[in-house]
């Protein structure tokens, strides 16, 4: 992991199993229609299949599982970045502090039909993770959108909110990810403002004990903490939460580009 990449924004869950990410078939036609209705027949009957052809449908399958979730990861995404208000705002307010920032200094195919910068959707990919997280930022590459890990699109929406969050606070603030409290001040705000941590998206992942005066800010500075600790300089929990408890009033009070928090 690059030492610039932001900590993931979702709970650290033990998977099940390693990730592997398959081989593309040699024979794209293998995966397809006819041919692959017979292939899965043999497969699942055994009648005429060796050890090496049944290894080759294997990864064909987690192969054609990888690119079916792809499209639907980008078709979410693309659905999100229309019609979600939390996310049509936060770039919106990227594309604000953009033009400030660089003073018009962008390219022509920057710029939209009215000279207004546009948002590089381009920097938003999904892609399979290796490990359990919804999705990531990095300065350098842009958002990464988990797509194994996502389990709907309101799971996407929450994720990608959460990462403008960090995208803003990036460009706002020229934040050192690498220190402490400028990761934890982002980590809180990302939280607070993307939606994940509202009343019942923490009902249905935790349960009864989620109570209604103190969820949002328990759930914020959980996720907070998980994410610092994944921080190189992070040398344990306790020290993530030291550097959550140095920043929690200021940074869980600033709700920029928000008035409140929306979500």
């Amino acid at each position: 992991m690059s030492n610039q990449l932001e900590a993931f924004s979702d709970d650290k869950i033990p998977p099940a199993e390693k990730i592997s990410t398959p081989n593309k078939p040699k024979d794209l036609n293998a995966i397809k229609g006819f041919e692959w209705w017979r292939r899965t027949m043999q497969y699942k009957t055994g009648l005429g299949l060796d050890e090496k052809e049944k290894l080759r449908y294997e990864n064909d399958l987690a192969y054609r599982k990888q690119d079916i979730g792809c499209q639907k990861c980008y078709e979410y995404r693309d659905w999100v970045l229309k019609y979600s208000p939390t996310v049509r705002f936060m770039m919106e307010s990227i594309e604000k502090v953009n033009k400030i920032q660089n003073g018009y200094q962008a390219t022509d195919d920057s710029l939209d039909n009215n000279g207004q910068f546009k948002f590089d959707t381009s920097k938003i990919i999904c892609e399979i993770c290796p490990e359990w997280k919804s999705g990531g930022f990095n300065p350098q590459l842009g958002i990464l959108l988990c797509q194994n890990r996502l389990r709907s699109k309101s799971h996407l929406e929450d994720t990608l909110a959460h990462e403008l969050v960090h995208y803003f606070d990036n460009l706002k603030w020229n934040v050192n990810w690498l220190d402490l409290k400028h990761h934890a001040c982002s980590e809180i705000r990302a939280s607070s403002l993307s939606g994940e941590c509202r009343f019942m998206e923490e009902f249905f992942r935790r349960g009864l004990g989620v109570t209604l005066a103190r969820g949002h800010q328990e759930c914020v500075k959980r996720r907070a903490i998980l994410s610092v600790m994944g921080n190189p300089k992070c040398a344990d929990k306790k020290e993530a939460e030291r550097a959550v408890n140095q920043v929690w009033d200021s940074c869980f009070n600033d709700t920029r580009p928000f008035e409140e928090i929306y979500r």
